[in-house]
């Protein structure tokens, strides 16, 4: 890969993974709730899911996955009914005081997990980063060593900065009625995002 296309995939990359989306909302809810070592964990879930989703991109799994109609369908609508979920549960929460919540490392992880693996936005992006910026003319492996640094690098950045605003509302002495509604907006992002995903079409990569 030349300089040149590493630069504008590393630019795709950072708007890619900075745009607020259900894998932030959690990543700022987790540093809220679990302060900022313990939500560290929720970020290691994404950097597998990316790490995941890299290794099926190159070899065009995403893409088969994306090509069944049916298939997508009912993963769409599981995780759609995921997310409304919680955000169902978050607006229910909203008016009890934040603590910090005795969650295991491992439900902390599956849930960031399945966060990231059902947001539509992942399969589009990886999609695209692969239809745009992979050089057909070159082996994919020998991309790959560039590629796969630059993005988890970057996801890695990213998520960390979101949990780290979580954990930095999450001590600061906020009113309570400014805790209320920031999580009940959070909650609603979650339900917003779930419907958007349940009417997504199949993303398909651009020709």
């Amino acid at each position: 890969m030349s300089f040149d296309a590493w630069l504008v995939f590393a630019l795709f990359w950072v708007v890619f993974v900075t745009t607020p989306g259900p894998n932030a909302v959690n990543c700022i809810s987790n540093g809220m709730n679990l302060g900022f070592a313990r939500a560290m964990v929720g970020v290691l879930a994404i950097l597998t899911q990316a790490s995941l989703f890299l290794a099926l991109s190159a070899i065009g799994v995403t893409a088969l996955l994306t090509a069944s109609d049916t298939g997508f369908f009912v993963a769409k609508m599981i995780g759609a009914g995921f997310l409304i979920y919680l955000g169902v549960r978050g607006l229910v929460m909203a008016g009890k005081p934040v603590v910090m919540e005795d969650r295991p490392a491992a439900s902390v992880y599956w849930r960031a997990f399945a966060i990231a693996t059902i947001n539509p936005k992942s399969v589009a992006g990886y999609l695209a980063a692969f239809s745009q910026f992979v050089q057909p003319d070159v082996p994919i492996w020998d991309q790959m060593i560039v590629i796969v640094p630059t993005a988890l690098t970057l996801t890695a950045a990213s998520y960390t900065g979101f949990t780290a605003l979580g954990a930095g509302l999450g001590r600061a002495a906020l009113g309570a009625v400014f805790n209320v509604w920031f999580r009940r907006v959070m909650a609603v992002s979650f339900i917003i995002y779930g419907v958007l995903l349940g009417s997504a079409h199949t993303p398909m990569p651009k020709g």
